[in-house]
């Protein structure tokens, strides 16, 4: 680091004369030093002690909040203004009362911003789902600490958490609370710290005791099935997608996409909406509505109004005659935030590191350290224990002679003397001669004495249980698994969001009607597209295409029929033919990977129209089988623009068919033998990517090749390679059968 220069720089001379002649120095100081000195302590302080939750799932000011509420003793008690406990908490929270006063708005039950509020509220404490709400002052409010906050408080005295003095050492507060439950994944957190922020959803309570417990039992275990997805205090609908919910659960970044509830009034043409995502506001909703109506991308709507009353939120839209409610919530939720999607971010202070964890590993955090919070109460309680066992015993050796212990006492000449002379007359230490020089006259007897030193035995089996709670770290996991239970038990609540494992097919875009029209398309090998009118297909020539490519399919169809275009990455993209600009034969078309917006290396291997959906779609795969998907199982109610699990990925697709009606295929495999089979012998499928049945018997190192219907086939012979049952072996095929066979000369 470069050293301070002094630069001297001439004042500007002084009316009086005592001063003439004296300069000004001026220090210069290098930039990478001003950061160094002055703002990364600040950086450090706002991540550290305010921004980023800790491992019991509360900031700083959270803490100091509820710790000074427990302290004035509103754990189970009456409310008290919240004026009293804002004052209060400056003593350990130098803030400002207005910063206070709203981080215990945020907890309290009149907001709702939490699954389990912390703080019981009375008053007006506004509303999460608000953003013109306004909260009383806080002379008008009263609080107290919930009854939940029993299980951040119990046992708090028995050394379960290191306690540090406050900003002015006049008294001490924990540095963390010892929560039985793992609250960090319960209560939702957002701060911005400098250079990194914190975002965390919260969880329903009982998924989270539950996946507790099955971490406790092995670290490993898999979560998917127990702590389900995130769960909001404002309800709504969350869109379960696996990999998103992976993503978020392995590396605890990620995006998932809530939408609001909603019900349909028939008798009054209406829609009430009851529920919004936990990231936006009613305001924020009914502003971009009216926004739409302005611009006129929404007709349908004559009037929405906010009528939030003390039942809860109600948004209520009034709809012209012959609106379909299903329509317009799919244009809502595509084009307003009653769809949003809750950006994760799980930053959070582990022994003052902030670190971003995925679900599992955040659990598996909460219980090392809630471990070692077990421990030191064992620890606690063993110590004091082993005090009062010690006193004990002293008073064990009085009761061999009662009467020596009264005349050492009363021979005595000076107070300094008797705890002295009780030590050398029964051989005990000072505190065991202190205790017993402290007991009162009435209780010098035999009966008392006894009674007390009967306890000896006890103790020692307790304080052996407690060491040895110390010493197995199972018996630690089986005391967490039993808080768990009594806190699930006595907390656990009903999800408030519902998750929508099925949820694409509901949010898709609403697709304008448009003409209909006759077009002839075609697909090209490298994915190219057109869409081509009869008559621009007449005054053109020929097909253009790149260098190397060539056609692949072809149909003739309407432009407002549906289309879906399968990948090699096992997803179908639908579109609607008017998705596409009508195209001539001169050019190359829409080039699909980056018209559908398809992953980074992915193709489209094959298309198909599916009409009504009422057929059903053949996959061949180079393992031999072959899959029959009932074509409905793709259709959706909107225009859902990708399905994933389209087909199966367990072996590679060699090609796919669309069935209307049965019919007899060939298919043939690279041994260079064919099989022929009746596509009545499937049986119809209703999960896309089902692996299917073996349809060819296929010898080591050789693949189903290609499929063909009989018709197309060159095979003359068709009993000698028709199958009876399935799978089959096929038969080798023929020279007449492949149409080799050679001319003769006559």
């Amino acid at each position: 680091m470069a050293p301070r220069k002094k630069k001297e720089t001439a004042a500007k001379p002084a009316s009086n004369d005592k001063v003439k002649g004296l300069r000004a120095e001026v220090l210069e100081q290098p930039i990478t030093e001003t950061l160094e000195i002055n703002y990364m302590p600040y950086a450090m302080s706002v991540i550290i002690s305010r921004a980023i939750p800790e491992i019991d799932g509360l900031k700083p000011s959270h803490r100091k909040l509820l710790y000074t509420m427990y302290l004035m003793r509103l754990l189970g008690g009456a409310r008290t203004k919240s004026a009293n406990v804002v004052g209060s908490t400056m003593k350990l929270n130098p803030h400002g009362d207005a910063a206070i006063y709203d981080t215990m708005v945020r907890l309290s039950r009149g907001y709702g911003a939490l699954l389990h509020p912390l703080v019981d509220s009375k008053g007006n404490f506004g509303k999460v789902y608000s953003r013109d709400m306004a909260w009383a002052a806080s002379r008008y409010t009263e609080v107290r600490l919930d009854n939940i906050c029993q299980e951040f408080f119990k046992d708090i005295d028995r050394d379960t958490v290191d306690f540090v003095p406050n900003y002015d050492g006049s008294m001490q507060e924990p540095t963390l609370l010892p929560t039985t439950f793992p609250n960090v994944l319960v209560s939702a957190n957002q701060g911005i710290a400098v250079g990194m922020a914190s975002n965390v959803c919260g969880f329903n309570l009982g998924e989270v005791c539950d996946a507790a417990i099955a971490r406790l039992k092995n670290p490993d275990a898999d979560l998917y099935d127990i702590l389900k997805a995130p769960d909001f205090p404002t309800g709504g609908e969350l869109l379960y997608d696996r990999k998103a919910m992976e993503q978020v659960y392995e590396t605890g970044k990620g995006s998932l996409k809530v939408r609001g509830r909603w019900r349909y009034v028939k008798s009054d043409n209406l829609i009430e909406i009851y529920e919004i995502p936990y990231s936006t506001t009613a305001e924020a909703i009914m502003d971009k509505v009216a926004e739409l109506v302005k611009a006129g991308k929404i007709r349908e709507i004559t009037d929405m109004r906010d009528e939030t009353d003390l039942s809860g939120l109600k948004l209520t839209i009034d709809l012209k005659r012959g609106t379909d409610p299903d329509k317009l919530m799919s244009k809502l939720f595509k084009m307003t935030p009653l769809q949003d999607a809750y950006p994760c971010n799980f930053n959070i202070l582990i022994e003052g590191t902030p670190r971003v964890m995925g679900v599992g590993e955040i659990l598996n955090e909460w219980i090392a350290w809630r471990m070692n919070c077990v421990r030191r109460r064992a620890f606690y309680d063993m110590q004091k224990k082993q005090e009062k066992l010690h006193l004990l015993k002293g008073l064990k050796r009085i009761l061999l002679d009662i009467d020596k212990a009264i005349r050492i006492i009363r021979e005595t000449e000076t107070d300094a003397e008797v705890i002295p002379n009780l030590m050398i007359g029964f051989g005990i230490d000072q505190v065991q001669a202190e205790y017993v020089a402290e007991i009162k006259l009435r209780n010098i007897n035999r009966e008392y004495i006894l009674k007390r030193t009967s306890e000896v035995d006890k103790l020692q089996e307790e304080i052996e249980d407690l060491q040895d709670i110390m010493d197995r770290p199972r018996r630690v996991k089986s005391i967490i698994n039993e808080e768990l239970r009594a806190v699930k038990k006595k907390y656990d609540l009903p999800r408030r969001t519902q998750i929508l494992y099925d949820a694409e097919e509901e949010v898709e875009e609403v697709v304008e009607e448009v003409p209909d029209y006759p077009v002839h398309v075609f697909l090209s090998q490298e994915g190219y597209f057109k869409k081509i009118t009869p008559q621009s297909l007449r005054m053109s020539g020929e097909q253009k295409y790149k260098e190397g490519d060539g056609p692949s399919q072809y149909w003739e169809t309407t432009s407002a029929a549906d289309i879906m275009f399968f990948t090699d990455r096992q997803q179908c993209y639908k579109a609607t033919l008017n998705d596409f600009g009508d195209s001539k034969a001169s050019i190359l078309g829409d080039y699909l990977p980056s018209k559908l917006g398809m992953d980074e290396g992915e193709n489209v291997i094959w298309a198909c129209l599916p009409g009504d959906y009422s057929g059903s779609l053949l996959f061949f795969f180079e393992n031999g089988k072959a899959a029959r998907v009932e074509l409905s199982k793709y259709q959706t109610v909107t225009r859902r623009k990708r399905l994933t699990g389209a087909y199966s990925d367990k072996s590679p697709l060699r090609t796919a068919l669309l069935l209307t009606e049965d019919k007899e295929l060939v298919v043939y495999s690279t041994e260079n033998r064919a099989l022929i089979f009746n596509t009545a012998m499937l049986t119809p499928k209703t999960t896309r990517n089902t692996q299917g049945v073996a349809i060819l018997k296929l010898k080591p190192k050789f693949q189903l090749s290609e499929v063909k219907a009989l018709e197309q086939s060159m095979i003359v012979n068709a009993a000698r390679y028709r199958a009876r049952t399935l799978p089959g072996l096929g038969a080798i095929l023929k020279p007449e059968d492949k149409g080799e066979e050679q001319l003769t000369l006559t």
